[in-house]
């Protein structure tokens, strides 16, 4: 098992490689208005102190055309694609979801478990991950039956009232949301209440409700981004596809890593007769294994027995950080399949929870401008830093890591 750590270097490398920084626009809390004059889809600025100025708003003639309805993007008879290298390792949910943005959880569910949807020709699972070449047939798609318009249960007033709780950024298209460890993003077997379900009351006359455009593990805390709209979730899906989310996650491990600043590139797959959630370091080629990089930073220790790092992913493998953390011999503190409070000797008062959080997210607005989204500390992971003393308004290093 080979383990590759390169020390980020914060001096330019050559001129070729060189990436101008631009600045970002800073979003506010449900604050909607003009943005920046950014191109839809296009790379976001390089996270940065600056803020850029405002601009007025654009003449009615520039805005972008209407969407287009989603029926008109759905297959209405069967058709065969390829699995792309984007695609490989992909699960089979995520796959038509990436594919056909606004799709319900419980349609994609239907079409698998009919067995509808075939991969070279054999029924699959929602959980089983794609590999690179492999041909999927899909079914004609649908959307769900429009919503019959009325009054919210008490039980769904009370869910709105929690999804409005957790909203930290939003516009007409977008809802970043800072997601409390311990509630999952999507259903699994026996789960009933999770954030994809909890959008259900936000569901429209006509049938359409938030949509997820990326996930972060159920006891990770911090920004979920959520697309309002068929149009935003279209152009978010394709910024993630295409690498042009910036993310930025703290973490408290123990030890220090060393070098304090570095790259960790492996390749990642499911353990061998595991659970599918329990992540391997793999070799090129072994079948099911991904590439995954990763930039850490330390940010400040704690007498050494402790660290706070940021980290910065550059792919977005299950897992990933957690993985490579455990990698580098400094699992995340409280992480339940990657650490062991035995094989540590931690000060008391800290939770055995798990100490990550999705910070802070960049990423092009469909409509010009940048998404800026930042999520505070949860309060197992306040508690820990009031008690290691820990300044959470210390500068962020992670800001100074390359793009890729």
């Amino acid at each position: 098992m080979s383990r590759r750590i390169k020390r980020m270097n914060s001096k330019p490398r050559d001129r070729d490689e060189r990436k101008e920084a631009r600045p970002h626009q800073a979003r506010g809390a449900k604050k909607a208005g003009p943005r920046s004059g950014g191109k839809p889809g296009g790379k976001p600025p390089r996270f940065a102190g600056e803020r850029a100025e405002r601009r007025p708003p654009k003449a009615a003639q520039e805005r972008p055309a209407p969407e287009k309805p989603l029926e008109a993007l759905l297959p209405t008879k069967v058709q065969t694609v390829t699995v792309t290298a984007d695609e490989n390792n992909m699960r089979v949910d995520r796959f038509l979801e990436a594919r056909f943005p606004g799709l319900s959880f419980s349609h994609i569910q239907r079409v698998v478990r009919k067995g509808e949807l075939r991969v070279d020709g054999k029924r699959v699972d929602s959980k089983d991950r794609l590999e690179e070449g492999q041909s999927v047939r899909i079914p004609p798609l649908k959307l769900d039956t429009p919503k019959v318009v009325g009054e919210l249960s008490e039980a769904a007033q009370k869910t709105l009232k929690a999804l409005k709780e957790m909203t930290i950024w939003e516009d007409d298209d977008v809802l970043v949301l800072n997601k409390p460890a311990g509630l999952a993003v999507q259903g699994g077997s026996g789960m009933t209440r999770h954030i994809d379900q909890m959008l259900e009351v936000m569901r429209d006359a006509k049938g359409q409700k938030p949509r997820l455009v990326h996930r972060i593990d159920r006891e990770t805390s911090g920004c979920l981004l959520i697309a309002k709209t068929r149009f935003a979730a279209s152009h978010l899906t394709g910024a993630f596809r295409s690498r042009s989310a910036r993310k930025v996650y703290w973490a408290l491990v123990p030890g220090l890593p060393k070098p304090k600043q570095g790259r960790i590139s492996t390749f990642l797959a499911k353990e061998e007769g595991e659970d599918d959630t329990i992540m391997r370091i793999a070799q090129h080629g072994d079948e099911g294994a991904s590439h995954a990089v990763t930039y850490y930073a330390v940010v400040e220790t704690a007498g050494n027995k402790l660290t706070w790092v940021s980290l910065k992913p550059v792919t977005g493998r299950t897992h990933q950080l957690r993985a490579h953390m455990a990698h580098i011999g400094h699992p995340i503190v409280g992480d339940p399949k990657y650490f062991n409070i035995e094989n540590w000797q931690l000060p008391g008062g800290l939770q055995n929870r798990l100490h990550l959080l999705a910070r802070r997210i960049v990423i092009p607005h469909p409509r010009g401008g940048v998404i800026d989204a930042t999520a505070p500390l949860p309060p197992h992971m306040q508690q820990s830093w009031n008690l290691l003393g820990l300044d959470a308004t210390r500068f962020d290093p992670i800001e100074n890591a390359p793009e890729e």
